[in-house]
C-alpha cells in the first residue's frame, strides 16, 4: 500500500477572509494533511450572471443573491494567493488549487509554478482547460463527479493529445487517435490520477458507490482516489481500505459559518480523526498474501492442538481413535496427520495426556 495522499480542501470556506484562509492552512498542517487546496477563479470568466444556484447552495446561503454574487465574494486575487502560498511554505504543507478558467490556470502554472493541478468535476467537460493543463505538462488530479465512463475516457483522450501534441486539435477524433497510441497509457499513468466523486453536498450514503473506485481503476489503469462530500469521516476511510490512494475532503473551522460548503466539511477535530484513521488503515491493508504474520507465529503453539494420548499407550500398541485425541498445545504432531498414523504401531510408550511428538 502506497501512502495515501490527503488533500484538505479549504476551497472557498475562507469566506473571502485571508486570515481565515491562513487558519485553514494551519488546521490542515496540524492534522497531518499532505496538501491544502483552494479554488482559483475569476467570477466573470466562470459564471454567467444568470446562472442559478445549486440546491445545496440555496439551502446554505442567502436566497436573494445569485450564484454570481455569492461566488464573487469568495474570489481571491493574485497577491492574496501569493500570501497563502508563502504561508503554506512556512507551515510545511503543499499549496494546491483548482482553476476554473484559463486565466486562473495561467496564474497557477506560469506565475506560481504549480506542478500539480486539481481539475474539479465540473470542468471535466471543459476541453480548453483540460488541453491547456496538459500542454503545460502539469501533473493532473481529475475529479469525475457527475461523469460516465465515456466522459472520463473523452477527457483522458483530450489530456493525452495535449501532453503529446502540445496544441489544440481540430477534431475530437485527433484526440482519440493519440489516446489509442501504445505510449499514451504509460504517459497518462505517469501524469494523471482520477478521483471518484459525487458532487452532491452532502452526498447521501446510498449514492456514494465506492465500488466505482475499482471500476475506474480497472477501466483506465490509472491511480484512483476519492473526493468525499459525505458527512463524517467513515466513507473516506472505507475508500482507503478499498484502494483509494488520494483522499480529498473539505475542511472548515466551524460548520455553522455562512457559506455553501461549510456544513458538508470536517471541523479540525474530525480532520485529525480522519487522517489518524487513514494511517492506521494503511498499516492494516498488507500485501494480500495469506500466511501467518510475524506477530502471530508465537500463537501457533498456544492456540493450535497436537495429537495427544487419550489413554496410556504402550510401545507397539496400534494407534486408533480410541487412544489418540487432539489437545493443546500445538508443540507436537498436527491433528491433520491423524489419518497417516491410524493403524500404525507406536514406536514408544506414552502416558495419558502426553503430547505425541514421535510416531
Amino acid at each position: 500500500m502506497t501512502r495515501t495522499y490527503v488533500i484538505a480542501e479549504a476551497g472557498v470556506n475562507h469566506n473571502g477572509s485571508l486570515e481565515l484562509a491562513k487558519k485553514l492552512i494551519e488546521v490542515a498542517r496540524d492534522a497531518g494533511a499532505d496538501a491544502v487546496k483552494f479554488q482559483t477563479f475569476i467570477t466573470e470568466n466562470e459564471i454567467s450572471m444568470y446562472a442559478p444556484k445549486a440546491e445545496y447552495q440555496l439551502e446554505n446561503t442567502d436566497d436573494n443573491e445569485s450564484q454570481f454574487e455569492m461566488v464573487k465574494k469568495l474570489e481571491f486575487n493574485k497577491s492574496q494567493f501569493e500570501e497563502l502560498i508563502h504561508h503554506c511554505k512556512n507551515c510545511g504543507i503543499e499549496f494546491m488549487s483548482s482553476p476554473f478558467d484559463l486565466e486562473s490556470l495561467d496564474l497557477l502554472v506560469n506565475e506560481f509554478n504549480l506542478k500539480t493541478i486539481k481539475i474539479p468535476s465540473g470542468e471535466i467537460t471543459n476541453p480548453l482547460l483540460l488541453l491547456n493543463t496538459a500542454i503545460a505538462n502539469c501533473n493532473i488530479i481529475l475529479s469525475t463527479g457527475m461523469s460516465t465512463l465515456s466522459e472520463i475516457e473523452t477527457a483522458l483522450a483530450i489530456l493525452a493529445f495535449g501532453y503529446i501534441e502540445k496544441r489544440i486539435p481540430a477534431t475530437i477524433q485527433e484526440c482519440f487517435d493519440t489516446y489509442f497510441q501504445p505510449t499514451s497509457l504509460e504517459l497518462l499513468k505517469e501524469k494523471v490520477a482520477l478521483l471518484h466523486c459525487n458532487t452532491e453536498y452532502p452526498t447521501p450514503y446510498e449514492d456514494v458507490n465506492l465500488n466505482s473506485i475499482e471500476t475506474i481503476r480497472n477501466t483506465f489503469g490509472l491511480e484512483v482516489g476519492y473526493s468525499d462530500h459525505t458527512e463524517g469521516i467513515v466513507i473516506s476511510q472505507a475508500a482507503v481500505a478499498m484502494g483509494a490512494t488520494i483522499i480529498e475532503k473539505h475542511i472548515t473551522l466551524d460548520k455553522d459559518l455562512p457559506g455553501p460548503d461549510h456544513k458538508a466539511s470536517l471541523n479540525p477535530k474530525e480532520l485529525n480523526e480522519l487522517i489518524k484513521g487513514i494511517r492506521i488503515i494503511e498499516k492494516s491493508i498488507g500485501n494480500g498474501r495469506k500466511v501467518p504474520t510475524s506477530s502471530e507465529y508465537k500463537n501457533i503453539q498456544i492456540a493450535r492442538k497436537s495429537l495427544v494420548a487419550a489413554t496410556e499407550i504402550n510401545k507397539g500398541d496400534l494407534l486408533s481413535w480410541d487412544n489418540v485425541t487432539f489437545k493443546r498445545p500445538g508443540t507436537g504432531i498436527s491433528p491433520m496427520e491423524i489419518f497417516k498414523i491410524l493403524g500404525k504401531r507406536s514406536n514408544r510408550a506414552y502416558e495419558y495426556d502426553e503430547v505425541i511428538k514421535d510416531i
